[in-house]
């Protein structure tokens, strides 16, 4: 096996990168930037600590990141396992990053930053949904964004119908806790009752 193991290596193999791919990055959300945040509603959060990385997704109504100014973005913490496994890293390590997604669209935004946990009671407040305020908010000061170009969309077909996986292709969660718990989890129970349980813990 040939490794590369330097920066120089890697950049003799692919080139200089292109005058579009370093323009594109700002310091601050610029309008157009802002734009693509509000029109997403969903982005993955990723973020690193003493036990490794971690990737996590986030969804709710578009716009749900919300932009508090040029230079911050905040994201409600909505109800999920409780295994807050981003919280945890953040509050080690505060270098986070975020890719946004639109449906629909090929281009993605990625953000590069630092972020903060807080419980200030106006701000948990001023995102609540359903009557359910979230029990933390992410702060984030934006150090770079960019937009990512379509290529990876395009060759994945996301967006495209008629390349959606069926229903019962796949093992379901309870499938998953079956075998990782060797049933001591009722996996088809699991199954069964997580629509209903979702329905009423999503907020």
């Amino acid at each position: 096996m040939s490794d590369i193991t330097t920066h120089e290596e890697l950049e003799a193999l692919y080139g200089p990168p292109s005058e579009a791919s370093l323009a594109k990055v700002a310091d601050h959300i610029t309008p157009q930037y802002r734009q693509f945040i509000q029109a997403s509603p969903f982005a993955i959060l990723a973020t690193c600590g003493p036990e490794g990385l971690d990737c996590s997704p986030r969804g709710d109504m578009s716009g749900f990141v919300r932009v508090a100014d040029q230079k911050t973005l905040m994201l409600p913490d909505r109800r999920g396992n409780n295994r807050i496994d981003s919280l945890k890293n953040i509050v080690r390590d505060p270098r986070v990053a975020l890719l946004f997604m639109i449906p629909g669209s090929g281009n993605t935004i990625r953000v590069n930053g630092k972020a903060g946990i807080t419980v200030d009671p106006e701000v948990l407040d001023s995102f609540a949904a359903k009557g359910q305020a979230p029990r933390t908010v992410t702060v984030i000061t934006i150090n770079e964004i960019y937009f990512q170009c379509a290529r990876a969309i395009v060759r994945s077909h996301l967006w495209d119908p008629s390349r959606h996986v069926e229903a019962g292709a796949l093992p379901t969660p309870g499938d998953i806790l079956i075998e990782r718990t060797a049933n001591r989890i009722d996996g088809a129970a699991y199954d069964r009752e997580w629509p209903e349980r979702a329905k009423e813990t999503l907020w």
